[in-house]
């Protein structure tokens, strides 16, 4: 992988965790275009620009982060409290299926192409029926949706499969308004990520850095940090103001564009 390869790819990574559109079903994407191997071969790559979206998120939502900890930090069951316990409940299940089943899921339903594809389908449905679909609305999203929400996030392993796709169009199909939906989805999603980078670079400690980085220069793994912070940033703002607008609906016409051409070029 050379930088220019690595400025793409970390474009699509930045852009892509954040829009409804799968990252992970792009980054498969981008790497078949390049003629790269995806996975296990360019694990250190995945987890540097993972990191870095997880840092866009931070710096984008700081506020809301800095409110929660100080909330959280006077040991009352407060708002703050209550949104934190939220996001433990939403961590449940796809905490479980990282730590178990991640490697399972993985070697049962493999990657490629068509798999990506067939999951772009599964989320262009899903945002299509979430756009159309109006249910009562709730002031709150409670401990019961924040673990349903989780559960959309947890099958969300699989690529092509978006986790905020999945996420915030069942937290619209349970009825929670959609101001409070990007924030918390986004939110909910920093720790898994960190997590599945930390298990990450376990792997590479145990199989060393000349193992899992395949060639990888320093120089591009730099490029492809910084090109998905960057971009990062932009989409998740962006994302933000397009859940409130309600517009998913053109990205649920994206994905089944481009599952078509996924599947068809399997």
């Amino acid at each position: 992988m050379d930088a220019l390869q690595a400025f793409i790819l970390g474009l699509i990574q930045g852009l892509t965790e954040y829009l409804p559109v799968s990252s992970s079903g792009h980054l498969t994407i981008g790497s078949y275009l390049f003629g790269l191997e995806d996975g296990e071969s360019n694990l250190m790559f995945t987890i540097v620009v993972h990191v870095a979206t997880v840092l866009s998120t931070l710096v984008i939502l700081w506020k809301e982060v800095v409110w929660l900890f100080k909330g959280v930090l006077k040991f009352q069951w407060n708002d703050e409290m209550k949104y934190f316990v939220n996001i433990l409940i939403s961590m449940i299940p796809v905490g479980i299926v990282g730590l178990f089943f991640k490697d399972t899921v993985e070697e049962f339903f493999g990657s490629g192409l068509f798999l990506v594809g067939l999951m772009l389908f599964l989320t262009a449905s899903l945002l299509a029926f979430a756009y159309f679909a109006k249910p009562r609305q709730k002031e709150n999203i409670s401990k019961l949706d924040a673990f349903i929400i989780g559960l959309a996030q947890a099958c969300a392993v699989m690529p092509g499969l978006s986790r905020s796709g999945s996420t915030i169009a069942t937290g619209l199909l349970l009825g929670n308004k959609k101001e409070n939906l990007a924030q918390f989805s986004f939110l909910m999603v920093i720790p898994p990520i960190l997590g599945e980078a930390l298990l990450d670079c376990l792997k590479v400690a145990k199989n060393g850095y000349e193992a899992v980085a395949c060639g990888i220069s320093p120089l591009a793994l730099g490029v492809g940090f910084v090109t998905a912070f960057i971009f990062g940033c932009l989409a998740c703002k962006w994302m933000i103001n397009i859940v409130k607008k309600g517009k998913l609906i053109y990205f649920a016409v994206y994905c089944f564009i481009i599952g078509a051409i996924c599947v068809m070029c399997s």
